[in-house]
């Protein structure tokens, strides 16, 4: 199993046929909508990935610039969208602290599964790098805009579970004043063999042997919602 890094880095592939099983009930796009209607909207995406989120934000936005770290992720983003078919979406290579955007230009920013990077990767300053992270989505609002994160709240688990790791970034988050909510994402796989492939290569042997002990080719995911009107 590759680390996260090296997932981002060489692996987009294999990475994207992982979160392509995720959300087989469909429930993230109507979670989005329940926090503000997407309609309309001037949007920016931090941490794009391979444009799972992307996908479900531009048919519904007026304009959305997706960013992310990786070139390599983006690439594959930018193949799902295909040349000329959503021309509104711009993809782009930026850090989350400093977005290619100029202030007061959308009306919503989304960070996905990403923000907590800034954490995890800076133990000794992740408050500064946070900070400056959420600094930059409010810089790119106009007034009255939304921040809106997702981060997971446990692959396995049928009811949300805090990592340790990120208990101080909640804490950090609700002391910022946002509101939370959460949702189930399950993944749905097309057979035991790629469910068991694909589990093991994101998250691990130990998860890809409980898959295998079930037998089933779903997996349980929480997704937590946190999102700050500025």
């Amino acid at each position: 199993m590759p680390d996260e890094h090296a997932i981002y880095a060489r692996h987009a592939d294999q990475y994207d046929r992982l979160v392509r099983r995720e959300d087989h009930d469909g429930r993230l796009l109507p979670a989005l909508q329940v926090v503000r209607s997407l309609e309309g909207l001037d949007i920016v995406e931090l941490g794009a990935g391979t444009g799972r989120l992307t996908l479900l934000l531009a048919p519904l936005a007026r304009r959305v610039w997706a960013f992310d770290a990786s070139r390599h992720m983006l690439a594959r983003a930018a193949a799902w969208l295909q040349p000329g078919r959503l021309p509104y979406v711009q993809l782009a290579v930026a850090d989350h602290r400093a977005l290619p955007v100029a202030s007061g230009s959308a009306d919503m920013a989304v960070a996905g599964w990403s923000l907590c990077y800034l954490v995890v990767d800076h133990p000794l300053t992740w408050r500064e790098q946070l900070w400056r992270g959420l600094c930059e989505m409010r810089r790119v609002l106009r007034p009255g805009g939304t921040i809106l994160l997702l981060e997971t709240l446990g692959t396995g688990h049928e009811v949300p579970q805090r990592m340790a790791l990120l208990s101080d970034y909640y804490a950090f988050l609700e002391q910022e004043g946002f509101v939370s909510s959460w949702i189930r994402t399950d993944y749905r796989f097309e057979s035991l063999a790629e469910a068991e492939a694909l589990v093991r290569f994101f998250f691990g042997d130990d998860l890809a042997a409980q898959v295998v002990d079930r037998g089933r080719v779903d997996l349980p995911e929480c997704t937590g919602l946190w999102w700050l009107s500025v």
